[in-house]
């Protein structure tokens, strides 16, 4: 290959590297839906980029929001909860205090929805702090990594064991971690259980992970539990019936849901793959 082409194949390579970089680098949608019967707060740190980081979500409803790359934070969900009109008030799980804001993180247990965005985002649900609330996480338009959804398939709170529940007027509204409850190094994945190795899933871990299987039921369920993708929006969803359950939400005006392809696949990806081939061709041709 003469200096020529080297310099031309240089450039190319160049563009498709800059064409990848700059899909995973914007801003990414989060859309959050409420699918339980009751009225939720979801709570958000940090929540410069939702609302100040707190709001009441009826039945039903859904809100937008657009955080940028780079925001490293958590999404949860609080229960019976009761503000007076300055945002101060109590809930029964998942309150960051006395406020409808949240500046902090929410008090277990709660179930904890994971995010740290980058061009090559990691998120995953986590139920290492107990549970309150089913969460599932469903990336749409993802252009690389899995892009899988992440969360729960059912309600713990069904089937939580008598010693890890937390009950209000007699019916259970939370589920405590065994470490919270017990405080042992075996369920804490703390001391001679403190990596991989040795700490190991356990009784309760796995009643937790068979109604989250795509969730971190303990500190270290790493290999099952933590997921990626490249540029892709997420929709939280409260109390939907499954991972596998269709989600939409608008995206740039255009109606996306759960199982579209990303919109890498019908751009970018496109002009990749034009110049891949013209790639091949002048490669092809140099030899000659």
């Amino acid at each position: 290959m003469d200096d020529y082409h080297g310099k031309l194949l240089f450039r190319a390579l160049l563009i498709v590297f800059l064409l990848g970089a700059e899909a995973a680098e914007g801003a990414r949608v989060f859309t959050i839906i409420n699918y339980c019967k009751t009225t939720i707060w979801p709570g958000i740190t940090p929540g410069n980029s939702f609302n100040g980081g707190g709001f009441p979500l009826k039945p039903g409803e859904s809100v937008v929001f657009t955080a940028p790359v780079g925001w490293s934070g958590r999404i949860w969900g609080r229960t019976g909860c009761d503000f007076d009109r300055d945002g101060n008030g109590s809930c029964q799980t998942g309150a960051c205090g006395s406020v409808l804001k949240c500046s902090a993180s929410g008090q277990t247990p709660a179930t904890l929805a994971e995010f740290t965005l980058a061009p090559l985002d990691f998120y995953d649900v986590s139920l290492v702090d107990g549970f309150n609330l089913p969460i599932t996480v469903t990336p749409v338009n993802g252009q690389g990594g899995n892009c899988s959804s992440a969360g729960c398939d059912g309600d713990l709170r069904d089937n939580c064991p008598s010693e890890l529940a937390v009950k209000f007027d007699g019916k259970t509204v939370a589920c405590r971690s065994a470490c919270d409850v017990f405080n042992t190094d075996q369920y804490c994945c703390r001391g001679v259980f403190g990596n991989s190795v040795i700490c190991q899933p356990t009784y309760y871990s796995k009643i937790f992970k068979q109604a989250c299987p795509g969730a971190y039921s303990y500190a270290y369920d790493d290999p099952t539990s933590i997921f990626t993708c490249v540029g892709g929006d997420y929709i939280v969803s409260f109390c939907s019936k499954s991972r596998k359950q269709r989600v939409c939400t608008y995206h740039i005006n255009k109606l996306i849901c759960s199982g579209s392809p990303g919109r890498g696949a019908s751009s970018t990806g496109k002009w990749l793959a034009v110049l891949l081939l013209g790639l091949a061709s002048m490669w092809w041709s140099s030899w000659l």
